[in-house]
């Protein structure tokens, strides 16, 4: 079986990259067909790149704290929808069986940070279960930019994992929304980078002189590094240009470790200046 945690101590903290597995993805950026070839290497022939399904914990101190629970379990009925909009979709063993690798269990968690409403990020906040869902962590608070939870759209719709998923976290009392920045715990703190979506948020740990950042869906290829006003359709370019440019401006050409989502595990990088001024994504 391929390796699927990643783990590394950073400072105080223990921070654990875990893979749900990979997708196919498309980039559908304004771009010529030579800047393409020329940006990503690694795409097909088609344009399809592979991209990863990473989520974080990080256990600092009382506190073990799940980022981005991402996919419902390999085996469930919310998995095979998920295959179906994404054919190009591979399984790891997934996020229960990483958990039980690192001796984390569910019950534990005391937090949950979900970067942004989008289902790939948060859908493991819940588990089928007789038919139902479950809370997956019913002791933890779930942090969830308030932009992303009040408001939208898809909580009118019964059926989206918008209104099942989350809704159940809410129903449960366990759902916090959040506006701006914010301390986790001492040593974690959220920082507001919209754009992807507008409640979007990285999540920052600095501690025992050691930085690590995880940014979600700030970045999904190296290749939006190195041209920060490269977005997909449907987003707010310009704010997702302003909240790279601004987490850029923190950490390039520093020693902080990067973690985004759809990295290919494991994941861990550094954004690093080049001679034209510019900057690039490098693995480390």
């Amino acid at each position: 079986m391929p390796e699927f945690v990643a783990t590394r101590r950073i400072g105080d903290a223990t921070v654990t990259v875990i893979s749900d597995g990979t997708l196919e993805w498309r980039p559908r950026f304004a771009i010529t067909e030579a800047e393409r070839r020329r940006a990503m290497p690694d795409a097909a022939a088609d344009g399809t790149v592979r991209l990863g399904l990473n989520a974080v914990h990080v256990r600092i101190r009382d506190a073990s704290i799940m980022i981005d629970p991402g996919l419902d379990d390999p085996s469930s009925a919310w998995q095979r929808a998920f295959a179906q909009k994404w054919p190009g979709v591979a399984r790891s063993p997934g996020l229960a069986a990483a958990l039980e690798r690192i001796g984390e269990r569910p019950e534990s968690v005391s937090h949950v940070v979900i970067t942004h409403a989008h289902a790939d990020h948060f859908a493991g906040v819940a588990f089928e279960r007789n038919g139902s869902l479950a809370a997956r962590f019913p002791r933890a608070r779930h942090l969830i930019g308030l932009a992303d939870w009040e408001g939208h759209p898809a909580r009118a719709d019964a059926e989206s994992d918008h209104a099942a998923r989350l809704g159940l976290i809410d129903d449960l009392g366990l759902l916090d929304p959040v506006e701006g920045a914010r301390e986790v715990v001492p040593g974690v703190r959220l920082v507001p980078t919209p754009g992807e979506s507008p409640g979007h948020l990285a999540v920052h740990v600095q501690t025992g002189g050691r930085e690590f950042y995880y940014l979600g869906d700030l970045f999904r290829h190296p290749c939006e590094v190195e041209h920060l006003d490269w977005a997909p359709p449907n987003r707010d370019a310009v704010a997702l240009e302003a909240s790279r440019d601004r987490i850029i401006a923190e950490v390039a050409g520093r020693p902080a470790l990067l973690v985004f989502t759809h990295a290919q595990f494991p994941a861990w990088g550094r954004i690093v200046r080049t001679a034209s001024g510019g900057q690039r994504w490098e693995p480390a």
